[in-house]
């Protein structure tokens, strides 16, 4: 399916004056007929007025009114004619009927997709069969995924985009609002268990059968570039454009969120107690040379160790020393 532009139809205004005109020459004919008829002259004045005020409504329905970035796309007895964009004031064949299959479906920026949305205690509005050009954003809940190492993890994207060809979007899909929030759900599950939630070894995420370092938290661009490119890849035939996706949320799943945090929390353990004691060995070899070099004490073998093992307990330790202070002799 191609889109059509209607360029040639902008007599909106004239139309409407002429109908208008037309409507109040008739009653002036009607009255004037009626006069006419009790003086004995001939109906043919208002037979013809009466024709002419029961037909010249037939314009109306032909009159479309369009604001900025809207679009409408008419079809003639089941088949497509064209599309109007642009604000103006358009006049097109009354017979023409505008089409939307989506015009009852929102996309709403806090969940995913709803239909026949109503405000409680007033009236619902009809939903209107124009086509927003404009940039929107689709912002669907999120997803409880595995990660390639069977991780569970909550995920949450948002996808913003426009319709650029408004044939596609109208006849190519049966919903357009609904395809696009179902091939985001999908996509974003395709993505998803390609990556590890955190860097994991032995791990490809790239497809080139090399391990690398990429991760859910540490390449959320790439991540989020991919997935637009796929969901652009699945949309194309409905006449979509994807702009951006952004990742919004991400998290592990509740079950496991406990234990992966007493993960983390045991790796940054080990890291920090790695560093305390790499630096309390730097320490005591600094400490046994300066003591060698200045001379002030000579020790053997078993008082350095001693004062080793006396160091590294009072710099590796958890707690404040409590030093006890011997007079006497060590043997």
């Amino acid at each position: 399916m191609t889109e059509k532009i209607l360029t040639t139809r902008k007599l909106g205004l004239p139309v409407l004056l002429l109908t208008i005109l037309l409507f109040a020459l008739s009653i002036l004919g009607c009255v004037f007929g009626g006069l006419i008829l009790d003086e004995g002259g001939s109906p043919a004045l208002m037979i013809v007025s009466i024709v002419v005020m029961c037909l010249c409504w037939l314009p109306l329905p032909g009159l479309k009114v369009l604001k900025p970035q809207e679009a409408l796309v008419l079809t003639l007895f089941g088949r497509y004619i064209g599309t109007l964009k642009g604000d103006d004031f358009y006049f097109v064949n009354p017979f023409c009927t505008a089409v939307n299959p989506a015009a009852k479906t929102r996309l709403n920026q806090s969940g995913d997709v709803s239909a026949n949305v109503s405000t409680a205690g007033s009236a619902a509005e009809a939903p209107s069969r124009k086509l927003s050009l404009k940039i929107m954003t689709l912002n669907n809940n999120r997803q409880k995924i595995n990660d390639c190492l069977g991780n569970p993890v909550e995920i949450g994207i948002a996808v913003t985009w426009r319709i650029v060809d408004t044939a596609k979007a109208v006849f190519n899909v049966d919903n357009y609002k609904e395809y696009l929030s179902l091939q985001c759900d999908s996509t974003l599950r395709n993505i998803v268990r390609m990556y590890p939630y955190d860097v994991a070894p032995n791990v490809d995420t790239t497809g080139d059968g090399v391990a690398d370092d990429g991760s859910l938290r540490g390449s959320s661009e790439i991540v989020a570039g991919r997935i637009r490119d796929e969901i652009q890849q699945r949309v194309e035939e409905a006449g979509i454009e994807i702009i951006e996706a952004r990742i919004t949320y991400l998290a592990y799943a509740t079950e496991i969120a406990a234990v992966m945090l007493q993960r983390q929390q045991a790796s940054a353990i080990i890291d920090a107690r790695k560093m305390i004691v790499d630096g309390a060995v730097g320490m005591v070899e600094l400490a046994l040379e300066r003591l060698n070099d200045n001379g002030v004490v000579q020790l053997d073998e078993e008082r350095k160790a001693a004062m080793v093992s006396n160091l590294l307990v009072v710099l590796c330790g958890n707690h404040d020393a409590q030093p006890i202070v011997n007079t006497g002799s060590l043997y």
